[in-house]
């Protein structure tokens, strides 16, 4: 059984299933329908589903001249009907793993990907989870739904997990060129979960677990929060000193070893940095262990919207005016630059923030015509000089590469800078930075 998929796999005769045809997925579905693989892309989202079957893709990274030649190479189905399954040689899980208010991991969605796939599932498949998630979910979750219809890993069906590396926007690393992790609950899952990522991927990277490749991807974004959180931390202490931070790390960054530059901002967005160490701390929890430097980044980095707000309102105050009241323009809303994804933003705490104490907030973002979040429902506003210099004070928070920043500069009264875009423009008495 293993050798005859591994030949379907090696002929590029194997049907690949991708469920969740996100920011992860889609870009994952494409890549194996480009390579000629025959691809069923399967996402309960009608509309997603409409758009792809349309030739529209919805995902920046993804252009909508791929969604048309694999379509037109019929390459790529997408559909909402799990049925398919059954037809399958491969099964990848892309579907989102958010948290519950309690701040506890939500791997509903993961379960009910796999109650489906137990559906309609047969002997000889491989069954891969790519969503982030707990060192654990893969073996002590999916694993114990797969094997109740009577089937046993690595005898008749193969299990692994991959972590995810998505990184919108970055134009040197895609789903291609970007090293990837695979671990099975067998030696055999990991060995044709390799052979079926290495048809399309460059580099693959076998570990010896599920667990193991769980814990990696948690590291890598615990890495990232940890240190965000500690220069977050170093740039308040240089504010009380009068001390600019961005130099202070400019010059740091000259050191050619033992140094790493992070850079200060508004808090952390999208799904992984703010969420992923979250999970591995609740995991840590369950046995008895405190992720003491996990939890202190994560307060530090929630915080900074109020700093930011709090900027605000002093350099309001320095200009004879108070947060209530005043007119204030929020520069870019995504999490990231050049993005249109909302994913925790912390733009989107700012403006209830400034909501909630009274200003009349306005904001562009030249990815996100319309902004609907928890109460706040806006329009973006257009990036001309009324607009700009009507508003009492400007925060950039997403530092968008195709904004004129010395536009927004020479026609605001007030600029709170939290991204340093305003760095190759001389020090002005209406500049604010973090």
């Amino acid at each position: 059984m293993l050798k005859e998929l591994r030949r379907k796999i090696l002929n590029k005769n194997a049907k690949i299933g991708i469920i969740g045809l996100g920011y992860v997925g889609l870009p994952l579905a494409v890549t194996f329908a480009k390579k000629g693989f025959k691809v069923y892309g399967i996402d309960i989202d009608k509309d997603r589903v409409d758009k792809l079957n349309k030739g529209n893709s919805y995902i920046l990274d993804v252009p909508s001249s791929d969604i048309v030649r694999v379509k037109k190479e019929k390459t790529l189905t997408v559909t909402d009907d799990f049925s398919v399954i059954k037809e399958l040689d491969a099964v990848v899980i892309c579907v989102p793993t958010p948290l519950h208010k309690t701040k506890e991991p939500d791997v509903s969605y993961i379960v009910s990907a796999v109650e489906n796939i137990k559906k309609y599932m047969k002997r000889g498949q491989i069954v891969v989870l790519e969503s982030t998630t707990y060192p654990g979910t893969t073996e002590e979750v999916m694993l114990p739904v797969l094997e109740s219809g009577g089937l046993r890993e690595g005898k008749d069906f193969y299990l692994a997990f991959s972590p995810e590396r998505i990184d919108p926007a970055n134009k040197k690393y895609d789903t291609e060129n970007t090293p990837k992790i695979i671990g099975g609950i067998s030696r055999d899952s990991t060995e044709i979960a390799r052979v079926l990522y290495e048809q399309v991927i460059d580099n693959i990277v076998p570990v010896s677990s599920s667990k193991v490749a769980e814990m990696v991807k948690l590291l890598e974004n615990t890495f990232r929060i940890v240190n965000i959180g500690l220069v977050n931390e170093i740039m308040l202490m240089c504010d009380k000193l009068g001390i600019d931070v961005w130099e202070v790390i400019d010059a740091a960054g000259t050191k050619p070893y033992g140094f790493m530059p992070f850079y200060p901002g508004p808090g952390c967005g999208g799904h992984c940095i703010p969420i992923d160490p979250i999970y591995l701390s609740w995991k840590a929890r369950g046995h008895g262990f405190e992720a003491r430097f996990i939890d202190l980044a994560s307060y530090v980095n929630s915080q900074m919207p109020h700093y930011v707000v709090e900027k605000a309102s002093g350099g309001l105050n320095e200009h004879k005016k108070s947060l209530k009241g005043s007119r204030v323009l929020v520069m870019g809303v995504a999490y990231k630059k050049d993005v249109k994804d909302l994913r925790e933003s912390p733009a989107l705490e700012i403006i209830d923030i400034l909501k909630k104490k009274g200003a009349f907030v306005s904001y562009y973002d030249p990815y996100l015509p319309f902004l609907k979040w928890n109460g706040i429902d806006l329009k973006c506003a257009k990036f001309d000089k009324d607009t700009i210099s009507g508003a009492d004070c400007v925060i950039i928070v997403t530092d968008h590469t195709n904004v004129d920043y010395k536009f927004i500069a020479a026609n605001s009264k007030l600029v709170i800078d939290t991204r340093n875009a305003l760095k190759d423009i001389k020090l002005r008495t209406n500049i604010i930075k973090l």
